[in-house]
């Protein structure tokens, strides 16, 4: 039994969980002993946290226990967060003292909130990154509701910041938008004293469409209330709110940064060569020199035929676990493994309630049929995931 490689997969996300369902439908019993290493005894849905965050759903819809998603007769799941990385001695540092030794390693760990350095972020600004971070956000917005009604010169509690307009950015404040009606009828507050901004220091917001969808979405957005400030940088956070462009303040009690991810620090911390925390993998998305650890995920590093590094998306991070769970397979049976290549299924943007636009192929959808194509695209994630019996569960909600 002793002979029998070990796998130890780091992080539950979209990567691991494929990762991990792969190996167990690949690998023969006691071909292998795979572990699943977890801060949290459920997977969650990245790309649909910004509606719990603004409170438009709860956030149970966006969770779902990893006990659900993998055979643990084949799969050893352990809830723990990683303390440290040592590749040298082929070991992972547990925070509660323990240590899984391994043949094979899979850092899937997801990344951290990347501010760019921009003064007071860390301390003044929320991020939408996990399901605790989320309920944090929602129970502070409808916070600064009530506080308001206690002192209504404060007007700070009313406007809503959100730096980033990208794809986490432009979706959150998009639901943002649609709880607001409800919020002020709730606490009896006028609407019309309730701001939300939409900054970004880029020349445009939704990088990856293309104008004609950006304007679309842009407008749709301005309608429901929202003010872009695009091509302005966010230079400080503050207690008071944020300081942007040319030193203008915008007085908020609510800053929700959205505009910049990076690797997981743990990667760096093993000695493993990163570029702001990502790690520039080979082909066959492995480490370069060290064939038997694997990075997939947020802390992978590819390059797309053009040369621009390919966005840290779920759809790359799911491609990623089925080819690296493969390429595992391959080693552990002395087969060669095969070179990652994305296959761009397409992207959209909700931008709330029946609204969204996606690019699919070289076709453009927008408003209703674009919203229904998102709602497509993650019943076929919950179906990859769960089958049949998730999809019934979790469907309805999207």
């Amino acid at each position: 039994m002793s002979n029998i490689p070990k796998i130890v997969i780091l992080g539950a996300g979209y990567g691991g969980i494929l990762t991990a369902q792969r190996l167990q439908k690949e690998l023969n019993y006691n071909e292998a002993d795979v572990t699943l290493v977890n801060k949290h005894d459920y997977h969650y849905f990245t790309t649909h946290l910004h509606m719990p965050a603004a409170g438009t759903d709860h956030m149970e819809n966006a969770r779902v226990s990893i006990s659900k998603l993998i055979d643990e007769f084949k799969i050893d799941f352990v809830k723990a967060t990683v303390s440290q990385i040592r590749t040298q001695e082929k070991k992972v540092l547990l925070e509660d003292g323990s240590a899984l030794s391994y043949d094979y390693l899979v850092i899937s760990v997801g990344g951290e909130t990347e501010t760019f350095g921009i003064p007071g972020m860390k301390e003044y600004a929320m991020s939408i990154r996990s399901i605790n971070s989320v309920r944090m956000i929602r129970q502070h917005i409808e916070y600064q509701f009530a506080s308001y009604k206690q002192d209504e010169s404060r007007l700070d509690r009313l406007t809503f910041v959100v730096g980033g307009a990208g794809f986490t950015g432009i979706e959150f404040v998009s639901e943002l938008a649609d709880r607001m009606p409800e919020l002020c009828k709730q606490y009896d507050v006028d609407p019309s004293l309730v701001k939300i901004y939409n900054v970004e220091a880029a020349p445009t917001a939704l990088p990856g469409f293309d104008a004609e969808l950006v304007e679309y979405a842009m407008n749709v957005l301005q309608n429901k209330g929202v003010t872009f400030k695009i091509g302005t940088p966010i230079k400080e956070a503050t207690p008071e709110g944020v300081i942007v462009g040319e030193g203008e303040l915008i007085k908020s009690a609510t800053v929700v940064w959205a505009a910049g991810i990076r690797g997981n620090r743990i990667v760096e911390e093993a000695g493993i060569e990163t570029m702001r925390g990502r790690v520039k993998i080979d082909d066959y998305l492995r480490v370069p020199g060290q064939d038997n650890i694997y990075v997939i995920g947020d802390n992978s590093l590819m390059f797309n035929p053009e040369g621009r590094p390919y966005p840290p998306t779920a759809q790359i991070a799911m491609q990623q676990g089925v080819t690296c769970a493969n390429n595992i397979v391959a080693a552990i049976r002395n087969q060669q493994p095969v070179k990652f290549v994305f296959s761009n299924k397409g992207t959209v943007a909700s931008l709330g309630k029946g609204e969204a636009i996606g690019i699919v192929g070289t076709k453009k959808f927008k408003g209703f049929t674009a919203a229904q194509l998102k709602k497509m695209i993650d019943i076929r994630y919950l179906f990859i995931i769960g089958g049949i019996p998730l999809v019934l569960k979790k469907g309805k909600f999207l």
